[in-house]
């Protein structure tokens, strides 16, 4: 059994035996991995910290916006649970594979709960090479100019799926700043009809390896149409363009999204769990 004396924080000196532990599972790690790509390390630049147990690194977890355990047994949660808990919750979720995120849950919760919601079953999926169905000419890139007529699908896919209203407390800005990233970055992708919104669909992280596709949306009056299917394609597409796997996680309990990813050509090969605050 690992014995471990604690959770230890990382820095840029670790980074070449971080990078090897998240190239062994890439598509799980694709949302920690993509930041460390970039920012390397440092807790400022990152935007959280990475912890660490064991000196091969045999434990892994980022805390920023969100707590993401990456690798660990059973003693290693323990210690990650034992520093979060010291550090105070600051983050808005609790999510990554589902084997490492509900025993985290099951030691931080009698200090952090009542959660929101607990999803412990959200099937992650991926599709390597292009899509098995054509993809939708007409979903694109949003242009800048067009955040404004992007922002209200991007609202009501976020309070649709997350439960929440995302401007609740600043007004928007905050979720107004992080979607105009996506979109500066060419990561927002969507289907226009008469200046409105139809589909849409992000990249939200992307690594060397995998992107990982979230925030797929239909406008009401277009489901059951198959924009969805077409327009999902339309962004793995893309990301096959740039040798990327696409990959998402959807909530087990939503059949009709599953059977559309599965119809694109994405297999399961692993579940996530997230627990919402």
């Amino acid at each position: 059994m690992l014995r471990v004396a604690g959770a230890r924080l990382l820095d840029d000196r670790d980074r070449a035996g971080v990078r090897a532990a998240l190239e062994a599972d890439p598509v799980a790690a694709c949302m920690v991995a993509a930041r460390i790509e970039v920012a390397g390390l440092d807790p400022w630049r990152l935007g959280g910290e990475l912890w660490a147990v064991g000196p091969r690194l045999d434990g892994l977890c980022f805390s920023g916006a969100n707590l993401v355990p990456l690798r660990g047994e059973r003693s290693a949660l323990r210690s990650f649970a034992d520093r979060a808990r010291r550090h105070g919750r600051g983050c808005s979720s609790l999510v990554g594979r589902a084997e490492l995120v509900l025993p985290l849950w099951d030691d931080l919760a009698p200090a952090w709960a009542p959660a929101r919601e607990v999803r412990p079953d959200q099937p992650l999926m991926v599709l390597a090479g292009p899509p098995a169905v054509t993809p939708d000419p007409l979903v694109r890139p949003v242009r800048p100019d067009e955040i404004d007529l992007y922002l209200p699908a991007a609202i009501a896919m976020f309070t649709e799926e997350v439960g929440v209203d995302p401007r609740a407390g600043d007004g928007g800005a905050g979720y107004r700043a992080r979607v105009a990233e996506l979109v500066g970055a060419g990561r927002a992708f969507a289907r226009f009809e008469d200046g409105q919104v139809v589909f849409k669909a992000e990249i939200g992280a992307l690594s060397s390896q995998v992107g990982q596709i979230q925030g797929v949306w239909v406008h009401p009056s277009r489901r059951g149409h198959g924009y969805g299917t077409i327009g999902t394609a339309a962004v793995a597409d893309r990301l096959a363009a740039m040798g990327r796997i696409s990959s998402l996680y959807v909530n087990g309990f939503n059949h009709v999204a599953r059977s559309v990813y599965g119809r694109i050509g994405f297999t399961q090969v692993a579940s996530f769990a997230t627990v919402l605050f």
